[in-house]
C-alpha cells in the first residue's frame, strides 16, 4: 500500500517505538525479579465482589451504544419483531425461573397489541411459578386494559383460589366488579374472602361495600349479629336476636338461611325439641323449592340426634312437597301423580291415599283421543286395585269402576281392560252374574277384538263351553275376515272331540270372501288334516288351494306330504307333483320361485332319485348371466344403466330361436379363440424362453 494509506502516521510510529521498548525493557526486570519474590500483603486490599463489580464496568464502557434503528416497511417490522422474540425466548432459555424476563417479554407484546401471545406468555410463565403475585397482577392488568373483562374475571378467579391468603387479589377483585356496577358479583367475592376469615380490614372493607349500597337489613347481618353474642357467652341475647329476625322478615320476606342459623345456634346449646320446632315452622311457611337447603340440614339433624321414624318422617315429607310442586305445575303430568302415589301408598293412611287418588282422576285429559287417555286410565286402575288389595273394601272398589267406565266417551274409544278388570273383580267377589253382565254390557255398547277375546276366555276357563261357542260365532259375526278366530274356534271343537264340527268351522272360513291371513288359514286347515290321518282329504285340500294359487311353496309343501305319508309310490307321487308343478310354472314371471322349486327338486332327487332322475333334473336348471336395463326418472330423463342376474331356464331357451342362436354365437367365438391359440404354437412345441 501507499505512503497515503499508511495506517500508523510519523507521530505514531515514534510513539509506539517508545511503548515498545518500555514494554522490553520492563519485561527484562521482571525476568531480573523472577528469582525474588516478594510475598508481603499489597497497602491497599481490593475483594473479590470489587473485581467482579469493575470488570462488570469495564465491559459496560467498552460496549458501544445501540445503533438506532428506522422501520420503514412492513417486511422490516416483521424482521424486528422476529429478532426480539428470539432474543426474550434465549433470555428466557438461559433462566426460565426470572420472572421479570417473562413480564418485560408479554408487555413488549402487549405494546404491540399483541394481546393474545401476551396472554400466551403470561400462561406459560404461570406454569413456571404460579404462586408468583406480581405475575398473576401484571396479567390481570393487561386484561383489564384491553377491556377483556371476562378474561380478568377468570384470572382472578383463578389467583384467589390458588393463593387465598393474598389480600390484595380480593381487594382488586371486588374493586374491580364494583367499578363495572357488578353489585352482587361484588357481594359474592366479599362472601368468598370472608369465608376464609381474613384480617380486620377486611371485614372493614366488606361493610363500607354494604354501606355504600345500602344493604343493611340483609338476613346475614342479623345472623353475624347473633354470632357475635353467641361468640361472647351471651346466648340469651342471640336467641333474642334470632326471634327478633324472625319477627322482622315475617312470612312474606323469610329466608331459609336465617332459620338455619337459628336452628344450628339451638342445637350448639343442645336445645333438640327447640331445634325441631324451628325447621318444622319453618317447612309450612317457605316455598318447596326454596326450601332445599332447609331440608339438608333437618335430615342430618335427625340422622344426627332422632330416630328411625323421624329421619324417615323427614324424607318422605320432602319427597312429598317436591311432588306437590310438580302436579301444581302440570295438574296433567300423570308420571308425577304415580310417582306421589306410590310414596303416600308406602306410608300415609288410607284417607291420605284417597284423597291423592281422588285428585289425581280429577285432571280429565282435555282432548277425548285415545293417546292422551292411555296414561291417564291408569289411575283409574292402580285406585281400583288399591282398593281391592290394600284396603280390602269391594264396594268402594266396584264404585271406583263404574265411575270410570262412566266417565270413558265408548262411542269414540274405550279400554277393553278396564271391563276385564271389573268383570275378573267381579268373579274374584264369586257374583259370576255381575262379570256375565259387564262383558255383555262391553260386548254391546263397543265389541272389540280384546273384550271378545277375554270374555271367550273368561268363560274357557269356567268349562262353559256352550257360552264359548255363542261368543266365537258373535265374534265371528263381528270379524268374519279374523282367521286367528275361526282356528281358535275349530281348535276347541278339536279339543272337546266334535271333529266333524271342527271340520266344518275350517269350511265356513277358507269359503269366507276376505281373510287378513289365509295362508295361515289353509296351513291349519291341512295340518289338522293331517292329525286326524285323513290323508285323502289333505290332498284334496292341497288340490283346492292350488287351484287359487300357485305358488310354490304350495307345491313344495304339496310334494313333502306325500312324502311323508307311507306308502310303496310315495317316491312316485312326490316326483310327479315335482313334475307338474314344473310344467305350471313355467309361465311364471318370479323366475326366483321357479328356481326354488327346481332346486327343492334336486335336493329331494339328490336323496331319494336315480343317476338318471338327478341329472334331468340338473338339465332343468337356469343359467345365471348378468344383464343391464336402462334406468328412467320419475320426470321421465335419463336416469343410467344397472345390472342385473336373470335366470336363463333351458327348456324356455329352446322355445325362443334368439336365445340359440345367441348361443351358438358364444360357441362359435369359444371356438375361434381355441383354433388362433393352435395356431400360434410352432411345430416342434412352444418356443424357449430365456428367463
Amino acid at each position: 500500500m501507499g505512503r497515503k494509506n499508511s495506517i500508523l502516521t510519523g507521530t505514531s510510529r515514534s510513539r509506539f517505538r517508545e511503548k515498545l521498548s518500555a514494554m522490553t525493557s520492563c519485561g527484562e526486570e521482571k525476568k531480573d525479579q523472577l528469582y525474588v519474590k516478594n510475598k508481603a500483603p499489597a497497602e491497599v486490599q481490593i475483594t473479590a465482589e470489587q473485581l467482579l463489580r469493575e470488570a462488570k464496568e469495564r465491559e459496560l464502557e467498552l460496549l458501544p451504544p445501540p445503533p438506532k434503528q428506522k422501520i420503514t416497511d412492513q417486511e422490516e417490522l416483521n424482521d424486528y419483531k422476529l429478532r426480539k422474540r428470539k432474543s426474550f425466548e434465549d433470555n428466557i432459555r438461559k433462566n426460565r425461573t426470572v420472572i421479570s424476563n417473562w413480564i418485560k417479554y408479554a408487555q413488549w407484546e402487549e405494546s404491540l397489541k399483541e394481546i393474545q401471545r401476551a396472554r400466551s406468555i403470561y400462561e406459560r410463565a404461570l406454569d413456571v411459578d404460579h404462586r408468583n403475585v406480581t405475575l398473576w397482577l401484571k396479567y390481570a392488568e393487561i386484561e383489564m386494559k384491553s377491556r377483556q373483562v371476562n378474561h380478568a374475571r377468570n384470572i382472578w378467579d383463578r389467583a384467589i383460589t390458588i393463593l387465598p391468603r393474598v389480600n390484595q387479589f380480593w381487594y382488586k377483585y371486588t374493586y374491580m366488579e364494583e367499578m363495572l356496577g357488578n353489585i352482587a358479583g361484588c357481594r359474592q367475592v366479599f362472601e368468598r374472602w370472608m369465608e376464609w376469615e381474613p384480617e380486620e380490614q377486611a371485614w372493614h372493607s366488606y361493610i363500607n361495600f354494604e354501606l355504600r349500597y345500602k344493604e343493611v337489613e340483609k338476613v346475614k347481618n342479623w345472623i353475624k349479629y347473633a354470632r357475635f353474642e353467641e361468640k361472647h357467652g351471651y346466648i340469651a341475647h342471640g336467641r333474642k336476636v334470632y326471634e327478633r329476625a324472625v319477627e322482622f322478615f315475617g312470612e312474606e320476606h323469610v329466608d331459609e338461611n336465617l332459620f338455619v342459623a337459628f336452628a344450628r345456634f339451638e342445637e350448639t346449646q343442645k336445645e333438640f325439641e327447640r331445634v325441631r320446632v324451628i325447621y318444622k315452622y319453618a317447612l309450612d311457611r317457605i316455598p318447596k323449592h326454596q326450601a332445599q337447603e332447609l331440608f339438608k340440614n333437618y335430615t342430618m339433624f335427625e340422622k344426627k340426634f332422632g330416630d328411625r321414624r323421624g329421619i324417615e318422617d323427614v324424607i318422605v315429607s320432602k319427597r312429598r312437597f317436591q311432588y306437590e310442586e310438580e302436579v301444581k305445575a302440570n295438574p296433567h303430568n300423570y308420571d308425577a301423580w304415580f310417582d306421589y302415589l306410590r310414596l303416600v301408598e308406602s306410608d300415609a293412611d288410607a284417607d291420605t291415599v284417597r284423597d291423592v287418588y281422588e285428585r289425581a282422576i280429577a285432571n280429565i285429559p282435555p282432548i277425548q283421543e285415545k293417546r292422551h287417555w292411555r296414561r291417564y286410565i291408569y289411575l283409574w286402575i292402580n285406585y281400583g286395585l288399591y282398593e281391592e288389595l290394600e284396603v280390602k273394601d269391594p264396594e268402594r272398589t266396584r264404585q271406583v269402576y263404574q265411575a270410570c267406565l262412566e266417565l270413558i266417551p265408548h262411542k269414540k274409544f274405550t279400554f277393553a281392560k278396564i271391563w276385564l278388570l271389573f268383570a275378573q273383580f267381579e268373579i274374584r267377589q264369586k257374583n259370576l252374574q255381575a262379570a256375565r253382565k259387564i262383558m255383555g254390557t262391553a260386548i254391546g255398547k263397543c265389541p272389540k277384538n280384546k273384550l271378545l277375546k277375554g270374555y271367550i276366555e273368561l268363560e274357557l276357563q269356567l268349562r262353559e263351553f256352550d257360552r264359548c261357542r255363542k261368543l266365537y260365532e258373535k265374534y265371528l259375526e263381528f270379524t268374519p275376515e279374523n282367521c286367528t278366530t275361526w282356528i281358535k274356534f275349530a281348535e276347541l271343537e278339536t279339543i272337546l272331540g266334535d271333529i266333524e264340527r271342527a271340520r266344518a268351522i275350517f269350511e265356513l272360513a277358507i269359503g269366507q270372501p276376505r281373510l287378513d291371513m289365509p295362508e295361515v288359514l289353509w296351513k291349519s286347515y291341512i295340518d289338522f288334516e293331517i292329525e286326524q290321518e285323513e290323508f285323502e282329504n289333505t290332498r284334496n285340500l292341497y288340490k283346492r288351494l292350488l287351484q287359487r294359487t300357485q305358488h310354490v311353496k304350495v307345491w313344495i309343501s304339496y310334494a313333502k306330504f306325500e312324502l311323508s305319508v307311507d306308502g310303496p309310490d310315495r317316491l312316485q307321487k312326490c316326483r310327479q307333483i315335482y313334475e307338474e308343478a314344473n310344467r305350471s310354472m313355467r309361465n311364471c314371471e318370479e323366475k326366483e320361485e321357479r328356481l326354488m322349486l327346481l332346486e327343492s327338486w334336486r335336493d329331494f332327487e339328490k336323496e331319494f332319485g336315480t343317476d338318471s332322475t338327478r341329472e334331468r333334473v340338473r338339465k332343468l336348471l337356469p343359467e345365471k348371466v348378468k344383464k343391464r336395463r336402462k334406468l328412467t326418472a320419475e320426470d321421465g330423463s335419463d336416469a343410467g344403466w344397472e345390472e342385473y342376474y336373470d335366470y336363463i331356464f333351458p327348456e324356455d331357451a329352446a322355445n325362443q330361436p334368439n336365445l340359440k342362436l345367441l348361443a351358438m354365437a358364444k360357441m362359435w367365438k369359444k371356438q375361434q379363440v381355441i383354433t388362433e391359440d393352435d395356431e400360434t404354437l410352432p411345430e416342434n412345441g412352444p418356443p424357449c424362453t430365456n428367463v
